[in-house]
């Protein structure tokens, strides 16, 4: 890597007569310009650097040359000033390992606080997070950063030039081309201050449409990054070590050095492009409505449980399809309908990757969540369940996940049986496992409670059902926007969400069910669209997942639902919930100790959902003075009734976190929590 110089030009300087001293005692300008050129030579990691001796002469007092002994000390931290939003937790530094301010940027000046970590290291933050739990992703979660994806934008302030680290370590040469031993690695691990970008600061081309390629910043790109981060696949093998969180960055070498190794391929992959550093405030400027204000106060929105907002993005992709492809689908043959029927499917395509489904043809849309499971309990339900048989459900449901299965119970009379909670709300598996039996046929559970944010241990839940001879169901309505969902990983027979709980339209829903059950199915609606051949004596349907989806689809937003997917993919799911892990941790620390707060939901492993009540007021007074500053929240019994009552509560205060949420939003809800608590 190359160092800058700068060089400076006596005779662009003002002379006042050849090696004339200032007045002061000073030295001439030619002097002044001779040190500054040999103070720069004496860099550290500076090839060719003049040796200059301790004793120096000097020239009006002022050494002639930089002591050798004394160089610049390179700092590994960059500090920032104090107060600065970027402080890192030993109170300098951008907060982000190896991350220095942008060339050219006073350090501290012009940069918001990009997560909250960051924040949580001024002074009036305290306490600080509890330690990290292991993600839901496998990894584990001790990293300070990864670098997330937003829109690619020109400008924004970490989007800048690669640092010159040169002063941090001496370069290393590179080898030469076609070499394999001793070639510079291209992963630059973020648990390791001395390493950095191995690259030459580049041009940044603007393209026509305003937004830059990741490629721009000499980083690797979505395919790329989604290459190094699949997860629990067989082929991925066993590390040895601990794992770390890494970035991929460009390497001259990379592309020119044989590939010995069988990950080769996804290695060279991984050097072509990348997501740019996760900035919470360029994240809120996907989203319109964030601009929003109520009662004159900016717009706070914590009910993400019960519908997120929509970047920018799926709103063009929306009116996208309206001004340019609006068809039904499937049936004609004009070119609109082609139109139509391609970015229909091609949503279809966007969520099998998502959810690490084996094929397209094991994604039905439908309108949500609850259509999914009626779809379910009324189609294999009532095929496969008979009288004395018994479907098993979590004390955590949703209605969805209730009502459903017991009118299929009451009809085919079958028993619902419930696994309990602790105190927690955590589900107690050893009282499930008592639960099973020959008689069992389904088991049907949430991967995170709507009501308490409870993230359950849905994998064990699947394989002991398997074990029983049972059918799974996991409800990712409120997992899908917060952790990776891995459907084949996680041996699901069947899988359902909404796209509005995930940054996507209302009125669109997903089920997945693996392919053998799909087709052994009957259809549970009938109509167009999803026959072969009708006659009056007969009608022959369609395989999966067309015979589930009768009449005319939500073909809008099913494109709609696949722009949200391809927006999250670009950010990074894993990304997302390491931000709202300590989002929410930073939310629990300081809600917690408020006067007459309880907080309902206490298990050790959570998605961003906090419920609590709040003494001598009810949940509609609290959500009431909420509202007053702009602040929405849920109050009331969140269709989870049965695990409220399990805790003598008929409805809770239900503030839930998403990532363009900041702890400035968390600071101002517990400022007017705390404002209410001294009524007792």
């Amino acid at each position: 890597m190359t160092t800058l110089t700068p060089t400076v030009n006596p005779a662009a300087l003002p002379q006042a007569g050849a090696h004339a001293p200032l007045p002061g005692g000073l030295p001439d300008p030619a002097t002044l310009a001779r040190l500054a050129n040999e103070f720069f030579s004496t860099l550290p990691g500076n090839a060719g650097a003049p040796e200059v001796a301790a004793g120096s002469g000097a020239v009006g007092g002022v050494p002639s040359a930089l002591p050798a002994a004394a160089p610049i000390l390179a700092s590994l931290s960059n500090p920032a000033p104090a107060g600065s939003p970027l402080a890192g937790p030993g109170g300098t530094g951008t907060g982000v390992p190896g991350l220095a301010p942008p060339q050219g940027k006073v350090p501290g000046a012009n940069l918001a606080p990009g997560a909250p970590t960051h924040v949580l290291a001024l002074g009036n933050r305290a306490p600080a997070l509890a330690p990290h739990a292991a993600a839901a992703n496998g990894l584990p979660d001790n990293a300070v950063a990864i670098a997330p994806a937003l829109e690619p934008r020109v400008g924004g302030a970490l989007l800048g030039v690669p640092q010159a680290y040169a002063a941090a370590e001496p370069a290393e040469p590179l080898p030469a081309a076609g070499s394999v031993a001793g070639a510079r690695s291209p992963f630059y691990f973020t648990d390791s201050a001395g390493h950095g970008w191995q690259r030459e600061a580049q041009e940044i081309v603007v393209p026509a449409h305003g937004l830059a390629a990741p490629e721009t910043f000499g980083l690797p790109g979505d395919d790329a990054l989604r290459a190094l981060l699949t997860l629990n696949r067989p082929e991925q093998g066993a590390h040895d070590g601990p794992a770390r969180y890494f970035l991929a960055g460009r390497n001259d070498t990379a592309d020119t050095a044989p590939r010995t190794s069988a990950g080769g391929a996804r290695e060279a992959a991984a050097l072509r492009g990348a997501h740019p550093p996760f900035d919470v405030n360029a994240v809120r400027r996907d989203f319109p409505i964030l601009q929003e204000r109520v009662n004159g106060k900016p717009l706070v929105w914590f009910d993400n449980a019960a519908t997120t907002h929509k970047p920018q993005a799926v709103i063009d992709r929306l009116a996208y399809f309206y001004a340019h492809e609006n068809s039904n689908i499937h049936r004609a043959a004009h070119a609109l309908a082609a139109r139509a029927t391609d970015a229909y499917e091609h949503a279809r395509k966007t969520v099998q990757r998502f959810i690490g489904a084996a094929s397209p043809e094991e994604i039905v849309f439908v309108r949500g969540t609850t259509e999914a499971i009626n779809l379910i309990a009324k189609s294999w339900g009532v095929q496969n369940v008979g009288e004395g048989d018994e479907i098993v459900v979590s004390h955590l449901e949703h209605h969805a996940n209730i009502v459903p299965w017991q009118q299929l119970a009451a009809l085919k009379g079958a028993k619902l049986r419930v696994i309990p909670v602790d105190d927690s709300g955590q589900v107690l598996l050893d009282e499930y496992r008592k639960l099973l039996n020959d008689r069992t046929k389904i088991v049907s559970v949430t991967q995170v409670s709507n009501a308490l944010g409870t993230v359950v241990p849905v994998q064990e839940i699947v394989e002991l059902a398997h074990r029983a001879g049972a059918k799974a169901l996991v409800d990712g309505a409120q997992s899908i926007s917060h952790m990776r969902v891995d459907v084949q990983a996680l041996d699901a027979d069947f899988f359902v969400f909404s796209g509005h709980k995930i940054y996507g339209p209302t009125g669109i829903g997903v089920v997945y069910g693996k392919r053998d059950l799909l087709e052994a199915m009957p259809p549970w609606q009938g109509g167009g669209n999803m026959i072969q051949d009708v006659t009056f004596e007969k009608t022959v349907f369609h395989g999966a997942p067309a015979r589930f989806e009768a009449g005319t689809g939500n073909i809008a937003d099913a494109v709609g639902l696949g722009a949200a997917l391809d927006y999250v993919s670009r950010i990074g799911i894993e990304n997302i919930a390491r931000y709202e892990h300590d989002l929410l941790a930073y939310a629990t620390s300081v809600l917690a100790p408020v006067p007459g707060v309880r907080l309902v939901g206490t298990a050790r492993d959570k998605a961003s959902v906090l419920s609590f009540v709040l003494k001598g007021y009810t949940t509609e007074e609290v959500g009431q003075a909420l509202s007053r500053e702009g602040i929405a929240v849920r109050a009331g019994h969140h269709c989870a009734q049965p695990i409220l009552r399990r805790f003598g509560l008929e409805a809770t205060v239900r503030p839930s976190l998403a990532f363009y949420n900041t702890c400035a939003e968390v600071d101002a809800l517990v400022a007017v929590v705390r404002g209410l608590a001294p009524r007792q």
